[in-house]
């Protein structure tokens, strides 16, 4: 009854070719204008499971609580000395505040008051007693640069270092690097290139390290949700403002742009980018591998037209069924064309090959009919389990392949469809005609032969290759980490790969929320002991240790040090003639010391002499470089002797906003050590975490949640797509045996699949395990294929037409998917990687397994 419908379909269809064009143009346009204004596209990662789940409920709960750090942009400067990454900061910071256009909010975490204030109380007393020290000692020299901010005031100093080695006193080996620093930044001034000297170096130790080597600005963009690049506007406003600033101009500083909403852009854009290059790629070898097996540009190009339609209709049906894609969900194009080709190919093939009873070409109407009754009901079974297959993964929690199975499996009925009806009409119309000399692979008929003949070894053969599928399958790790299947080179993630190396702005954080004070405390306490925990930072973490013996040393380090800094009226700026003579006077006084001079301070002495003799460009441009920061340095340093007490209470609204919900809620967050982008160190930092406290949730527990909501859902499809097959076979075939010939090489080719993944070995991510569900579309389509060619009588499988349509199907899926391995985005090219070799394991089950499968029957020969 099936092939009489289906035979019936395409003789109407290539009776009325008017009717069929025009009701397909007008699906066409329908989809068309859906898809250009009603569909869109997300690069959110989080946006690929369902947000019933327990880790995503905890997640938006503390994004909601605390959403400064969603859709960001940031920019992670560099420079060669603190005070310059401090100022291109501050300038970005202001430019960007006045561009209310493109951003929300513009933040500078690293400039906030309260931090450079009460940065000594941070420090650890025994580090701080040093720093105090080493700046007590040098008293006398901050007391006269105090009064003479400049070279002139600098180089007075160096009496004092040489009446000191005169009378016998050591000058701190603490000031070598000091006076190495100031000897170069002279060396560099003669050179005639001065860069200006850190004078937070010279004066805070160590001091300026501990918060790491970057200056950051965090802004919140305003999207264009026009663009398919929501960010792209804000981003080129900062690289813009980033490339006028004067330090990234003269090269002393150096920026980057990442954060949440670059990554999403460049994410997309590499997409895209390899998609576009995919389709294009598949679509040119297609049309070669369909020349190669039906020899008529007449089938070729209606073939062709059938794809772009229903790949249109598809993405019609994509907007009416989802509305927007996802970053697994947009691989549907890829998809479509793979699988829904070979329905096409099907078609075409028997097409080309019918003939009458003296072997001579049939007349197109009765071919199609013809093909119609052979080939339909199975391309309608083939449709009906690659959909299912598909539909199975609609009910599970990972929203990204839920939502490809969705799409997919409609786009499958839409290619039978529009093979069974579009494609007749379209043969029709460009003429097309069976071929002379279209067969079967007659050349392949011995190995028919050979197949029967050896069925049992070949069998034993793969059943053996099963078995050790089924033993390697417990081995599959699935990397979860979506910053795995980015492109690397982008910048977003060469700025985040700086991220990582420090523990306090690695991106893979932990959070954890408590109602009070105690049990914050507690926790804290708790996790801090842990070896995979860096630090626990919550607002108790701001309140430092250890304070009254810290401020103790500060206020005695200020009694000494804050009267000689605090000068009323400080020297003007000196001439060229005062610098000239100032630097004469400091290389002479150590005149007759050379066999006390350590070897920094002659190296220093023999350059002041070289400087004294400079023009006065150079010693201007000199006394620039040496005293541009000194100033605003001195200024921070009275600002550091000047701390206050610190209490839970008087910290800040601002920073206390950071720790602190509108609810109460006290906010942890925890820093791991190691390197978070290994599995390993990931699952371990995790697992600690969960045996101190169940509820931690942030980056970290996402990673590892949500391989297990995948794993999880990957299995639960699995099953559900092998019982809906099992049912439809049941139904459409009728027979227990012939349902069981289409599944064993189902089942067979993904084993085959799990031994080459581990052996090759290609890690499963976010962006190949679409994978799976192709393998069940394309395996079960070339299994029907055979199984009823076999029930209808068909001896010899590789020989027949049928071979020769599986062949080139193969080849042209293999093609499509092929184009997407050499895309520069990794989680592209991996899909295109392991698709090849899915597909590779399901053709070699379908020519060499099911032949040797199918059982024999009575008067076969081998």
């Amino acid at each position: 009854m099936l092939s009489t419908l289906t035979s019936r379909l395409n003789a109407f269809c290539g009776r009325h070719v008017a009717l069929v064009l025009t009701i397909f143009t007008l699906l066409c346009v329908g989809s068309a204008w859906l898809s250009l204004t009603h569909l869109g596209i997300t690069t959110e990662t989080d946006k690929l499971f369902a947000d019933t789940l327990p880790w995503k409920q905890k997640n938006h709960q503390i994004e909601s609580l605390f959403p400064g750090e969603k859709n960001t942009l940031v920019a992670i400067i560099s420079a060669a000395t603190p005070e310059e990454g401090r100022e291109t900061a501050n300038e970005l910071t202001e430019r960007l505040s006045k561009d209310t256009t493109h951003f929300d909010r513009v933040d500078q975490p690293d400039a906030n008051p309260f931090y450079t204030r009460n940065a000594f109380l941070f420090i650890d007393t025994k580090q701080l007693d040093t720093l105090l020290d080493s700046t007590i000692s040098a008293q006398p020299f901050l007391g006269t640069l105090a009064a003479d901010p400049s070279a002139r005031g600098l180089f007075g100093t160096f009496g004092l270092m040489a009446k000191a080695i005169r009378t016998g006193q050591p000058i701190p080996a603490s000031f070598n690097t000091a006076l190495d620093g100031l000897t170069h930044t002279l060396e560099e001034g003669l050179a005639g290139h001065a860069t200006p000297l850190s004078w937070e170096k010279l004066l805070s130790g160590g001091l300026s390290d501990l918060g790491g080597h970057y200056q950051f600005v965090v802004t919140h963009p305003k999207p264009d949700f026009t663009s398919f690049e929501p960010s792209e506007a804000a981003t080129k406003a900062m690289r813009t403002a980033l490339d006028n600033l004067p330090t990234i101009k003269a090269g002393r500083a150096h920026a980057l742009i990442t954060g949440e909403a670059k990554l999403s852009d460049e994410e997309f854009s590499t997409v895209a980018q390899g998609m576009i290059i995919g389709l294009f790629i598949s679509f040119g070898l297609v049309t070669l591998w369909l020349l190669l097996a039906v020899r008529s540009l007449r089938v070729v190009i209606p073939i062709l037209l059938t794809l772009i339609i229903g790949l249109l209709l598809t993405t019609g049906f994509a907007t009416l069924a989802v509305g927007t894609l996802n970053m697994i969900s947009v691989a549907f194009a890829i998809l479509f064309v793979g699988i829904a080709v070979d329905f096409a190919i099907q078609f075409g093939v028997r097409f080309r090959c019918q003939k009458d009873g003296q072997n001579h070409p049939l007349a197109p109407l009765m071919a199609l009919d013809r093909t119609g009754q052979e080939s339909g009901g199975q391309i309608f079974v083939a449709a009906l389990a690659t959909a299912a297959g598909f539909l199975a993964f609609t009910p599970t929690n990972f929203v990204g392949v839920a939502q490809l199975g969705l799409i997919a499996g409609g786009g499958m009925l839409i290619a039978f469809l529009c093979t069974l009806s579009l494609l007749p009409a379209l043969l029709m119309l460009f003429r097309a005609r069976p071929g002379d000399s279209i067969r079967g692979f007659a050349s392949l008929l011995p190995v028919d032969h050979a197949l029967r003949r050896f069925r049992r070894p070949i069998l034993g053969l793969f059943g053996v290759l099963g078995l050790v599928g089924l033993c390697l399958t417990p081995s599959l790790v699935f990397d979860a980490d979506p910053l795995h299947t980015k492109n690397p080179n982008t910048e977003g993630m060469k700025a985040l790969s700086l991220l990582e190396e420090n523990p306090l702005t690695t991106p893979y954080n932990a959070q954890v929320l408590v109602s009070d004070t105690a049990t914050a405390g507690k926790l804290a306490t708790a996790l801090s002991k842990l070896d995979s925990v860096h630090d626990v930072l919550w607002l108790g973490a701001l309140v430092p240790d250890d304070q009254s013996t810290k401020l103790q040393l500060i206020h005695d380090a200020a009694d000494i040090l804050l009267p000689t800094l605090n000068v009323a009226h400080p020297a003007p700026a000196p001439s060229a003639a005062e610098l000239r003579a100032a630097t004469t006077a400091a290389a002479h006084e150590f005149d007759g010391l050379d066999d006390k001079l350590s070897p920094s301070l002659k190296t220093l002495r023999d350059t002041l002499l070289r400087l004294s003799t400079a023009p006065d460009a150079t010693l201007l441009a000199t006394n620039e470089a040496l005293t541009r920061f000194l100033p605003n340095e001195l200024t921070q340093l009275k600002s550091l002797l000047s701390p206050s007490p610190i209490t839970m209470e008087n910290i800040p609204a601002d920073i206390r906003a950071e720790y602190i919900a509108s609810n109460g809620a006290y906010r942890l967050v925890i820093h791991p050590n190691g390197r978070m982008s290994e599995t390993e160190t990931l699952h371990h930092f995790v697992h600690e975490l969960e045996s101190v406290t169940p509820d931690i949730c942030g980056p970290a527990l996402e990673i590892i949640a949500s391989a297990q909501t995948i794993t999880h859902a990957f299995i639960t499809a699995a099953l559900c797509a092998i019982v809906a097959i099992a049912l439809i076979l049941l139904i459409t075939l009728r027979r227990l045996l012939d349902s069981i010939l289409v599944l064993l090489p189902l089942l067979l080719s993904s084993l085959l699949t799990v031994i080459l993944v581990i052996t090759v070995p290609e890690q499963l991510n976010y962006a190949n395990i679409i994978a799976l569900p192709l393998l069940l579309g394309v395996g079960v389509s070339f299994n029907i294929y055979f199984v009823m060619n076999w029930r209808a009588g068909l001896k010899n499988q590789l020989s027949s037409p049928t071979a020769r349509a599986v062949l080139f199907s193969a080849l042209t899926t293999g093609s499509a998917f092929g184009s997407l391995a050499a895309s520069a985005h990794p989680g592209t090219a991996s899909m295109g990687r392991l698709l090849l070799l899915s597909l590779g394991c399901t053709l070699v089950c379908s020519l060499l397994f099911i032949p040797a499968l199918l059982p024999r029957r009575k008067g076969d020969e081998y």
